[in-house]
């Protein structure tokens, strides 16, 4: 399935958004209790992402599904706002963050189309597993950029399909349609970077375990815009 286009009504948005929402709906409690795929390169992942965050910073996560990465990372900084488009995911990470008696994340039913008020407010983004399953990357991109602070960075985990699984393409159009798939856009992790430098970003970090597997990018934010320097 090819990239959708920017021709898209807000109609039409909305009936994606909506199935996309009804089918993580009905994932929820098997996602939850599936065990992580690749657990070395998991844990690097959150190492680095741990070398970036500070006491006193605010983030937001992007897709944060049940909550795992975000309680995880909930030590290290000051406050996490945590969205997902399934308020069954969501009710799952609230219901975790309850029993550990964690006070610093925000759990909401959000899209990323809703954040209207986070202009440079923010000092990191962070993105797992959630680029490859929007309907138009760039626009995502272009808005994270906008909602970071100065020298804010946004950290990313992403599976480049345009890279491996070709053949997926044939099948997922049929299985979007039946309801047993989600939406999944196809691109390169070349094609991903230069989304994000064509954004603003600088590529501060890039990582790639291997074939079949996510891409970890972390991009930062210029600390002086172009025309101010």
């Amino acid at each position: 399935m090819d990239m959708l286009p920017l021709s898209l009504g807000s109609t039409e948005v909305g009936v994606l958004m909506d199935k996309s929402a009804k089918f993580w709906d009905r994932m929820a409690k098997r996602y939850s209790k599936q065990p992580i795929a690749d657990e070395a390169s998991y844990q690097k992942k959150i190492q680095l992402t741990h070398e970036y965050l500070k006491p006193d910073m605010e983030v937001l996560e992007l897709g944060c599904g049940t909550g795992s990465t975000a309680i995880i990372h909930s030590p290290y900084v000051k406050h996490i706002r945590a969205i997902d488009i399934s308020s069954k995911m969501i009710e799952i990470a609230q219901d975790k963050t309850d029993k550990k008696k964690i006070d610093n994340i925000t759990f909401e039913t959000l899209t990323i189309d809703d954040l209207n008020d986070q202009e440079q407010q923010l000092d990191v983004v962070l993105g797992f597993s959630i680029l490859h399953l929007l309907e138009n990357k760039e626009a995502v991109i272009a808005n994270i950029y906008k909602m970071l602070k100065p020298g804010g960075i946004f950290i990313s985990s992403t599976m480049c399909l345009g890279d491996t699984m070709k053949w997926l393409k044939i099948i997922t159009p049929i299985g979007k349609l039946l309801g047993l798939m989600p939406l999944v856009n196809f691109f390169t992790k070349d094609q991903l970077k230069t989304s994000l430098v064509d954004a603003g970003f600088d590529i501060d970090r890039f990582w790639h375990p291997g074939k079949g597997k996510a891409v970890f990018i972390v991009a930062k934010k210029q600390l002086f815009n172009e025309e101010t320097s």
